[in-house]
């Protein structure tokens, strides 16, 4: 089954992404493959075992917010609540935001396949983040009502396929379903 997908690591080399590059070095540093679902609890700090804290990523949020920052995508901003003052990071490149809203949204009405073999890999993977986030309504709320309805039907279809089934049939997306799995969890 896709949630016990071992994750191997096929290349070590350098991505210049910081994260990333820490990621592999815990990869090669295991001495057993991981699963795709103890994967995503160490790297996003969520695990509790004692024995696997040395592969965690720390401050995962606030990196990837500063990296955001630093491509000029967030802002960062105080904001007070109350009694006590949090950082916050806002979107200050909407052109970027609209970019991804607007490839979701005729990916889901325009470019439609009726499969997700036919879709972009990268798409597909922005698709799960975007429903692992809850943000995916957002995504289409811009849209009449009759196109909201046809792209929200036709994620739901696709989102509620067996991830075992899809993953099987991915032919290089398969973590992709797997990732979905796990999320689904």
């Amino acid at each position: 089954p896709t949630l016990s997908f071992q994750v191997l690591l096929t290349s070590d080399a350098p991505t210049g992404d910081v994260l990333l590059d820490e990621t592999l070095r815990h990869m090669k540093a295991t001495e057993a493959s991981e699963t795709v679902q103890t994967w995503i609890e160490l790297l996003t700090g969520e695990t509790w075992n004692p024995f696997k804290l040395q592969y965690q990523l720390r401050n995962v949020r606030e990196r990837i917010a500063k990296a955001l920052v630093e491509k000029g995508i967030l802002t960062t901003e105080k904001q007070n609540f109350l009694l006590f003052d949090m950082t916050t990071h806002p979107v200050s490149n909407t052109t970027e935001k609209q970019r991804l809203v607007k490839k979701l949204q005729e990916t889901m009405l325009e470019r439609w396949g009726n499969s997700p073999q036919r879709m972009d890999r990268r798409t597909l993977a922005l698709l799960v983040l975007a429903h692992s986030s809850d943000v995916l309504e957002n995504v289409f709320a811009s849209l009449a009502d009759d196109k909201y309805d046809v792209a929200m039907n036709r994620t739901k279809d696709l989102l509620e396929m067996d991830p075992e089934v899809e993953a099987a049939k991915a032919r290089g997306a398969e973590m992709i379903w797997a990732v979905l799995a796990a999320f689904n969890k």
